[in-house]
């Protein structure tokens, strides 16, 4: 994996990095760590087709006494869900004070069937995608794209359909929103995350 990507959380006590190769798609992976809900450690794997449409992504959430993964894999325009579970996430969360989690990916794959791009929670790589995909970087300002991602919520591994809107704002820049919550993200020049005001900031050289 020729190029690395680091950031630090600004929501909470965490990072991400990430190691990857954008010389024909993107083929990626990452450690996550967070404390919020409760500490965990992530790791993912995402391939994308030439185009940056997502292929494959496989994400593992681990704490103390419980470990989940979960697999999506898109093929004539279906995803494929598949997940595993060892201990009790729920049983932590609730040691911890928190709401159970639920079980982790989806009951109903089709629900996904109009998802192009999979956004990982809390990982600033993901945000990449569509930005990719969609040629963001290039776009004239207030160019608006709204989109259905597979979404994976972090640390249940539910998978759930959700819409966004990215927004070009003219170079280095692009406007995410999704329901109420709204961020203007400040991207480099291959649109990779710089800043992402209240989730997470880059700390590596590139």
């Amino acid at each position: 994996m020729p190029k690395s990507l680091f950031w630090s959380r600004t929501d909470t006590a965490g990072a991400e990095h990430a190691l990857l190769d954008d010389g024909q798609g993107l083929a990626a992976r990452g450690t996550m760590l967070a404390v919020d809900p409760i500490p965990w450690t992530g790791r993912y794997q995402v391939t994308t087709a030439p185009d940056w449409t997502t292929s494959r992504v496989e994400v593992e959430v681990e704490g103390a006494g419980w470990l989940r993964s979960v697999r999506l894999e898109r093929a004539a325009d279906r995803w494929r869900v598949t997940t595993a579970e060892q201990g009790d996430l729920d049983a932590a969360l609730a040691a911890a004070g928190h709401r159970p989690a639920g079980l982790p990916g989806t009951d109903d794959p089709d629900r996904l069937g109009d998802a192009l791009d999979v956004d990982l929670g809390g990982s600033p790589l993901f945000n990449a995608l569509p930005v990719r995909r969609l040629g963001l970087t290039g776009r004239p300002a207030d160019t608006a794209y709204r989109i259905t991602v597979a979404w994976v919520l972090v640390p249940s591994l539910a998978v759930v359909p959700a819409e966004q809107v990215y927004t070009s704002l003219g170079p280095g820049r692009i406007r995410f929103s999704s329901g109420t919550f709204t961020a203007d993200i400040d991207l480099d020049a291959e649109g990779y995350v710089l800043r992402y005001p209240g989730v997470a900031e880059r700390g590596d050289a590139g």
